[in-house]
């Protein structure tokens, strides 16, 4: 039964459905079956898996394995296009692709993230756009193409992918925003998430305070990027994407040390979706209508 106050409907907080997930290199040095096994002991809603050097990240059989052993899904893949990473699942970035889609969705994983390419790939780079949208109509699996970040020497920038770091301006339907990326960018997040629109389907939730070429990712709120208001509008417009802690605990002195980082990023991220300036009012009918709070 609905709550009712003086014969009204009583208003109520509304949280948007949207998975908050642990990356699997937030637990670096440390491998994916430890992200797992944190991820279940924090209550966190999933799991993203960086593909990586890591071994069991790479192995479908090891990762359905951990998924159900610690009743953690799999919500989404990051592709092995890391330059540490180039020569994981193979040297061919479109098989990079092929094979994270498949493990994405052998796995029940909504989203495989990838970056745009290097500069130095230039056949891969000629077909990028045209060639991620044909293999999205292919699958129910969305490509999330992640914004990165220009290289800065002696006040110059040296772009390293083609056809932009910058996604916005790139005709790619799913975009992941990455809020430690924007800080060594110097982007206004806001902005690039208003102008994305429902393009924004991921976030990788970081924080940083904008050092050049130095891509941070601190727990949020130890750094100058809008974390928590970008939640919070998230909230208002009822995001129903991901939600993925990216966090580096890879200095913290003891393992202790790195659970109560990620337990930190993780009520942040719960409270600021929480704290939204609208509350939701659910009539005796079960109709939803929504007004400003205060």
């Amino acid at each position: 039964m609905t709550p009712q106050h003086n014969g009204a409907a009583a208003p109520v907080l509304r949280v948007p459905d949207a998975p908050i997930t642990l990356s699997t290199a937030s637990v670096y040095p440390e491998k994916a079956p430890s992200a797992f096994e944190i991820a279940a002991l924090l209550g966190y809603d999933g799991v993203e898996v960086m593909v990586s050097t890591d071994a069991s990240s790479q192995d479908l059989t090891v990762l359905r394995r951990l998924s159900d052993y610690h009743g953690v899904p799999i919500r989404s893949i990051h592709a092995p296009c890391l330059l540490l990473t180039q020569r994981v699942w193979g040297r061919d970035p479109w098989g990079k692709l092929i094979r994270s889609k498949e493990v994405a969705e052998e796995l029940g994983a909504e989203v495989v993230v990838v970056h745009p390419p290097f500069r130095w790939q230039r056949e891969y780079a000629r077909e990028f756009v045209r060639g991620l949208a044909k293999m999205q109509d292919e699958t129910d699996v969305r490509f999330c193409v992640e914004n990165m970040f220009p290289l800065k020497a002696r006040g110059a920038e040296a772009g390293m992918y083609l056809p932009d770091w910058n996604p916005v301006d790139q005709d790619y339907p799913h975009v992941t925003l990455d809020l430690s990326h924007t800080a060594v960018s110097g982007s206004d997040a806001l902005d690039m998430a208003d102008r994305l629109g429902d393009r924004l389907r991921h976030i990788h939730l970081a924080d940083g305070v904008g050092l050049p070429n130095k891509d941070e990712h601190l727990v949020p709120g130890r750094g100058s990027q809008p974390c928590g208001p970008m939640l919070e509008r998230l909230a208002e417009g009822g995001f129903h994407g991901h939600v993925v802690l990216e966090v580096n605990t890879r200095r913290a002195p003891s393992r202790e040390d790195r659970v109560d980082d990620l337990a930190e990023a993780l009520a942040f991220a719960r409270l600021h979706l929480a704290a939204s300036g609208r509350v939701w009012e659910v009539s005796s009918a079960g109709e939803v209508t929504r007004r400003e709070r205060g």
